[in-house]
């Protein structure tokens, strides 16, 4: 009888049925804090962030407003999360606000990456004042980035490779900006950051996804009817490509909506993204994606950790939410992929990055075959969803 009433307890649950994690997350939180304490020694210029590795083999730092500066700080805030040792918590406040200033800034749309990421997670973990205040702030600026013509954020002001041609583009990418926005509405009670959020998401659903659900990259609109006028790509193999990191912000995007909405349509957008993902034929075994699922020659081409850090991360969230087995498998493997010498740095080796292979574009040669610290913060937050659901933290 006892049995029996474990057993219905733990259906009603829902809680997945685990075997044996294949992850050891106390191993890979040590070596990231052991890469990351040579880090924060090697880094004192608190106005320049960690980057990548530049091609002459040395470090590559950025300024604040560059649209990474709040991935390091977020890191270091998720080493914090699971050691609850003060010293990290002291060095992702340092770092935190040294991307204070940017709450001003209304000439990005990526200030959900800068401010979110590293504020976000230290309010979250504190429930510091100071970091509301400047969230708060930071949403405003981003609002006002948003065309109620067009119906979406604007993403750049002008796009080089084609500039003066284009006078409204929107890419993936940002349905990252959108949770910024929707903890904002819920913290203000405006409701305008939600409905920003919502009219963001659903025309980029209608407008961004081909046939079998993989995504544009880059979308231009007319700034003055909002009709779309190209379909195009920055950072991908060709414009009808599926860029793989697009793939990742698509699918964390919109797992996000749904659980930040409970919208449905936002789960099947969700699961249709990762069925694009997990059954494409150009996956390669390892479930580390090649940096393009169309790269031109393939199996010849770099793969990206980076979109795989965040496509785990998306699925593991998802396997929550729809209690679903096979979104859990996929993430674990590409935990387990690169978690191994393959994708992980040796300690000290590139600059104390975690994670090497990652491509930003290589279309530009930029960035390829690299470490790159959004690399870093996703995997650690992949490893954290994923302790959680293993180990029930």
């Amino acid at each position: 009888m006892k049995f029996l009433l474990s057993l219905v307890t733990a259906l009603m649950a829902g809680v997945l049925a685990f075997a044996q994690p294949k992850i050891n997350v106390q191993k890979e939180i040590e070596f990231a804090k052991a890469q990351y304490e040579l880090m924060l020694k090697a880094n004192t210029d608190i106005t320049r962030f960690p980057q990548s590795i530049k091609k002459d083999g040395t470090l590559d730092t950025r300024k604040a407003h560059w649209w990474c500066s709040g991935f390091f700080g977020g890191t270091l805030w998720y080493i914090y999360e699971y050691s609850k040792d003060n010293k990290w918590k002291e060095a992702a406040e340092k770092w935190t606000m040294a991307v204070e200033k940017e709450k001003d800034n209304n000439r990005t749309h990526d200030l959900g990456f800068m401010l979110y990421c590293p504020f976000g997670n230290g309010y979250r973990l504190t429930n510091n004042e100071k970091y509301k205040e400047v969230m708060l702030t930071g949403a405003e600026s981003l609002s006002t980035r948003f065309d109620e013509k067009v119906g979406l954020i604007k993403s750049w002001d002008d796009w080089g490779r084609y500039k003066g041609m284009y006078n409204y583009v929107v890419i993936i990418d940002n349905m990252m900006n959108l949770e910024f926005l929707l903890w904002a509405s819920k913290i203000s009670g405006n409701k305008k950051y939600y409905d920003i959020s919502i009219t963001h998401a659903d025309n980029t659903i209608k407008n961004h996804f081909r046939k079998d659900y993989s995504s544009y990259h880059v979308v231009c609109y007319d700034k003055d009817n909002g009709k779309v006028v190209a379909k195009r790509t920055a950072q991908g193999a060709s414009d009808e490509s599926a860029w793989a990191r697009g793939q990742a912000w698509a699918l964390y995007g919109y797992t996000m909506m749904y659980r930040e909405t409970g919208h449905e349509k936002y789960l099947k957008q969700a699961e249709k993204i990762a069925k694009f993902i997990i059954n494409h034929p150009n996956l390669p075994s390892d479930k580390v994606p090649y940096w393009d699922f169309n790269a031109p020659y393939l199996p010849n081409e770099e793969r990206d950790a980076s979109a795989a850090t965040i496509i785990a991360s998306a699925l593991l969230e998802l396997s929550s939410i729809k209690n679903n087995k096979k979104y859990f498998n996929l993430a674990e493997e590409m935990l387990v992929s690169l978690s191994s010498p393959v994708y992980k740095n040796g300690l000290g080796e590139n600059h104390n990055f975690i994670l090497k292979h990652s491509v930003g574009s290589k279309p530009e040669g930029t960035e390829v075959n690299t470490p790159l610290v959004y690399a870093d913060y996703y995997y650690l937050e992949a490893l954290l969803r994923y302790d959680k659901l293993v180990n029930k933290r």
